[in-house]
């Protein structure tokens, strides 16, 4: 019994990551049906973040009521950074680039994130290169092995594979047919720049998380602070109110399933994830998203299907188990829990 619970135990982060990229894939597509809406991307950030602001601030004051510790100027501070670059900066720069581009290209550059926290946390004494040991190999390579998938995936095509499709009309976004001429130089650099922000605020919610180990509080302080800063973003440059306006229809949905989900149960997931495994253990899993949307896009938005899709995708499940094997030999090494049940 003991033994089961420590499997269940250390089998549970990865089973919650998985999940969390699900959500997000599911977020992509509810996006890009407003996006054809006309729905202005700041608008509908700030209604994320809200909604997510609405559904963590009372669930924070109520769970953990006992628990909290004094808030200090320091970890208001790093709240403010983690609702700029984990919220308002971050989503307005994502899915302006969705909206020039396409919900594949914008995960497959979304990708860089693991690389990128890789070297941030190492910088920040977070993780370890230890490339004498085999867990500190497996985590290089797997890491760099993830990326490569994913860039396999979105720029190799390869023999066409002929996959039946669903008609899904509601789906069927009229930017994806102008890929080639919409696909600009501003959709990859706010792609880049997405990817740099959504690593700067894994690194500090690591750090917040330490000094403010409260899963919820700090979710809760990160919509909270996002919310007012992507709210008065958006009221400078969309003062169009008739933007502001939502009904009982798509937009409503998106911006509340985002906000709860996404922007609330997602990120308390995500932040218990970094504490028990560290900021490279949640960033690693990002290569799934890829693989869920390029799957979804070729099922429901009729996008052609490839060779170099499945090499692809099968490169990044093997980068994403090695690195995980390497964080579960380290794990068992300094608390003894281990993730052998994968």
């Amino acid at each position: 019994m003991k033994n089961l619970r420590k499997a269940v135990n250390g089998l549970m982060p990865t089973l919650l990551m998985v999940l969390v990229q699900i959500a997000y894939a599911a977020v992509n597509f509810m996006y890009n049906i407003v996006i054809d809406d006309g729905m202005s991307m700041r608008v509908a950030t700030a209604y994320r973040l809200s909604f997510g602001a609405a559904f963590t601030v009372p669930l924070a004051l109520i769970l953990e009521r006992k628990d909290r510790p004094k808030m200090t100027w320091r970890v208001f501070f790093m709240a403010n950074l983690c609702g700029l670059f984990g919220g308002s900066l971050y989503q307005n720069l994502y899915y302006v680039a969705l909206a020039l581009t396409t919900p594949t290209f914008v995960t497959a550059i979304y990708n860089l994130v693991p690389a990128i926290t890789f070297t941030m946390a190492i910088a920040c004494g977070y993780e370890k290169l230890n490339l004498g040991s085999a867990a500190g190999k497996a985590k290089v390579v797997g890491t760099l092995a993830g990326i490569g998938g994913a860039m396999l995936l979105t720029f190799f095509r390869g023999l066409k594979i002929d996959i039946p499709s669903f008609q899904v009309n509601i789906l069927r976004s009229h930017h994806l047919q102008n890929i080639n001429s919409r696909t600009s130089l501003l959709g990859i650099l706010l792609s880049i720049g997405s990817c740099f922000s959504c690593a700067s605020w894994l690194i500090i919610q690591a750090k917040m998380s330490k000094e403010y180990p409260l899963h919820h509080s700090c979710a809760a302080l990160m919509s909270f602070t996002g919310a007012i800063q992507a709210t008065i973003f958006a009221l400078i440059v969309d003062r169009d109110m008739i933007q502001w306006k939502l009904g009982w229809n798509i937009r409503l949905l998106t911006v509340a399933y985002s906000g709860i989900v996404a922007s609330g149960i997602c990120v308390i997931v995500i932040a218990w994830c970094m504490q028990k495994r560290g900021p490279l253990f949640t960033a690693v899993f990002n290569p799934l998203l890829l693989v869920l949307v390029a799957i979804a896009s070729c099922l429901l938005l009729k996008e052609q299907f490839y060779l170099g899709s499945v090499l692809g995708a099968v490169l990044i499940v093997i980068g994403l188990y090695m690195v995980l094997w390497g964080k579960s030999k380290e794990t068992e090494k300094t608390t003894g829990l281990g993730t052998t049940s994968l």
